[in-house]
Order: C-alpha cells, then structure tokens, then sequence
C-alpha cells in the first residue's frame, strides 16, 4: 500500500511552464542580400561557398539595432542594403536600386556599416526630396497665380475649348503648356478660374448663336431680295416662256443671272468668253510645240497658276481701256493665266490673258472673264498659236473672292 501511494504522488506533479523573458527576443532573423563579382565568387568557392553571384543569408539582428532593418507589408525583414545610396560629387545623393557589389565575401561588421550607411544617408536623401518638393510646389503655385492673374484680367482670354470648361474644372494654356486649375483643390486667385472660364465660355456660344442667327436673317433677306430682283427683270425682259416658268416657280435662278449679266456687260459682246477647256487647249499647244501629234493631256493633268498681269502690251490695254470706257461702273483688270501639265515638266507652259470684269448691280455681283488674243504673247512665240486660240482657265474661288473684294473697297 505504501508503495502505490507513492507513485500516486509521483503522478501528481505539475511539469514546469517555460515563460518567455527578455532575453529570448533581443534578436530578430533578418534576410541579408548581396552580390559578388567574380573575384568574390572565387573567394566564395576557396572559403567553401556556393560561389552564386547573389548571396542571401540569415542574420540575427538585435534589437538595439533594428533601425538598419527594413520589413516589407508581407513581414519581411532584411538588413538595409537595397536600395543603396552614394554621394555623387554635384549630384549630391543618388539612390541605386542595385544590391551592393563585393569583391569578397563581407564580414558581419561590413553588412552593419553598410546598413548604417544607407540608414544615414536615406534620411538625407528622403529629407532633400521633401524640400525640392516643397520649392517646387511653391514655384507651381506662384506660376499657377501669375496664370490666373493674367486670365483674370484680359477679359479676351479664353480657356481650352476641348475639354469645355465647367464651373469646377478647366485648362488654360500657358509657357508651360496645359494647365489644369480645379476649383476644388486651387488656392487664392486659382480658384477662381474654372468659374471665370466658364462664364466666358458660355457668353461666347451665346454671341456665336446670336451671330449665327444674324448672318442667316441675313442671308435669306439677300435671297429673297434676289428673287425679287429676278421677278422684276423677267417681268422686263424675259421672254415669254421664261416668264411661264417664273410664274409657276420654275425658272433657275442661275438662269435669270445670266440673263442679267449678258445685259450689263453687253458692251463687251463682241469679246470671246473665257471658256473651261485648258485641258483641250494645253494638249494642242504641246502638240504643235513639240511634234508629238499623239500627246494626250487629260484635264487632271493640267495646273494653272493665275494672278493679276503686271505688264500689258498695246492691243491687250487697248482691250481693258475700252471696256473700262464702255462699263465705267465695273471693275476691270488683265489676268494671266499659265498652264502647265504635270505628266511633261520639260514641256513650255501655255500663257493666255484674260480680261476679268466685276460689277455690283442690286444684290448680285455680276462676273464675266473674256479672252484677249495677242500675237505677241510669250505663248505664241513657241510656233504653237492654233487658228483659233480660246484658250480658257478656270479661276480659282479664291481668286474671285479677292477680286471682288479689292473692288468693293474701290468703290
């Protein structure tokens, strides 16, 4: 009995509980990375290494130096030698994102002063960045200030149409290019801009509508006194058939203008109209100036080039001062017209000169271009004037639209 008693005592006792003391956490394991160049590896393999080029190792790290420790959002820890940070003479501190580089494997020692030093000089670095941050923030906002005032006080400024400004968000355009200023976040004068652009964008689609409308008043007011012009003028001189036609509405305006126009310009009758056959004319030039009978030159292949003559011989000035005589109200001025052909660059160009006549008559402004034959243009000196040259070229709108300008600030 004494015997089992024992034993039951013996079963009794409590196993002692290990408690966690200071001394078990005065080290973290930290994840060491570095590279050897090929003499480390040399050195790596004579010392019993692996010789790889990128060595990792584990390193306990006590806690009285854990600032040279870094651990990343998954909770790992290693030592800080990547990125690395060296002075670079006017550079100042440079941050390389490299391991460093070793031409022997380090000692533990090495690894800690490497640390420490990137420790320190990522301060530095860090610190610099924040006050080149801060000098550039200040001289945006004082360049962002200038651009507002500015805008602010040229009422002719404008902001970029594409994006259209909104009251909370615009881009004006500056020596810097695009800048965008958002009410939201903008400070002083700044602030103010996307509701200014705005406004001043709406009030310019509010005078293009208003101008808009105006110029279409205007342009059906024009037409319908057209027609009304064109009715009293057939009712005058019309034949009767053109008159049934404008009775019943039939009757082209085009047509009715060029009865008009025969009848104002009726003095020049006895000219040739200035026709649209250059293509035509050209090929029967070139023919007959370089003896190729089976030259083709199609109307595409024609260029002309018109401009206002700068020189007159005595019948074509006989021709525009006799006009100018028989129309006193008209505006009339020689033309010269080169056609050339872009399939035969060697081959001579074709000059022909024209006399354009403009006049404004009521709401028309009526037209009409006659050829004026010479015999002493530089065009028939090539032995290349046909029997009957009415050779025509079409002028350009926009030289119609300057003519008639020049003529309208005349009168």
């Amino acid at each position: 009995m004494e015997t089992v008693t024992r034993s039951a005592e013996r079963q009794t006792v409590v196993a002692p509980v290990m408690t966690v003391t200071p001394e078990t956490t005065r080290a973290l394991p930290v994840i060491v990375s570095y590279v050897l160049t090929e003499d480390g590896r040399k050195a790596s393999l004579l010392a019993g290494g692996n010789g790889h080029a990128l060595q990792q190792m584990t390193l306990q790290v006590p806690t009285n130096r854990l600032h040279l420790v870094s651990v990343d959002k998954q909770g790992v820890a290693r030592l800080k030698l990547r990125p690395r940070y060296e002075v670079d003479g006017d550079r100042g501190i440079v941050r390389i994102d490299a391991a460093p580089l070793y031409d022997a494997p380090p000692t533990i020692d090495e690894l800690y002063r490497a640390a420490a030093k990137n420790h320190e000089l990522e301060g530095t670095y860090l610190a610099n960045r924040a006050a080149a941050r801060s000098k550039r923030s200040e001289g945006d906002r004082a360049f962002r200030e200038r651009v507002a005032a500015a805008f602010l006080a040229d009422t002719g400024q404008r902001a970029i149409v594409h994006p259209p400004p909104t009251p909370k968000r615009c881009y004006l355009m500056s020596d810097k290019g695009r800048l965008l200023f958002d009410a939201a976040t903008d400070l002083g004068r700044a602030k103010d801009i996307p509701a200014e652009a705005h406004r001043r964008f709406r009030a310019d689609l509010r005078e293009r509508d208003e101008r808009n409308r105006r110029e279409r008043a205007a342009q059906l007011g024009l037409h319908e006194e057209k027609k009304r012009c064109i009715a009293e003028w057939i009712a005058t001189h019309g034949t009767e058939e053109q008159k049934r036609r404008q009775v019943d509405g039939m009757l082209p305006m085009r047509e009715a203008i060029e009865g008009i126009t025969d009848q104002a310009f009726a003095a020049a009758g006895h000219l040739s109209l200035y026709m649209h056959d250059g293509a035509t004319r050209l090929q029967q030039f070139l023919r007959q100036a370089t003896g190729h009978n089976d030259l083709v030159v199609a109307p595409a292949d024609v260029t002309v080039r018109s401009a206002h003559a700068v020189k007159a011989t005595a019948p074509q000035w006989a021709v525009v001062q006799h006009l100018r005589s028989q129309v006193p109200d008209a505006n009339v001025v020689l033309r010269e017209h080169v056609l050339s052909s872009k399939r035969h660059d060697g081959a001579e160009p074709l000059t022909v000169f024209g006399v354009l006549v403009t006049k404004k008559q009521g709401p028309f402004v009526l037209r009409r271009e006659y050829v004026v034959e010479d015999s002493l243009t530089d065009s028939m000196s090539c032995r290349a004037r046909s029997s009957h040259l009415v050779d025509i070229v079409k002028t350009t709108p926009r030289d119609t639209e300057m003519e008639l300008n020049r003529w309208e600030a005349g009168r």
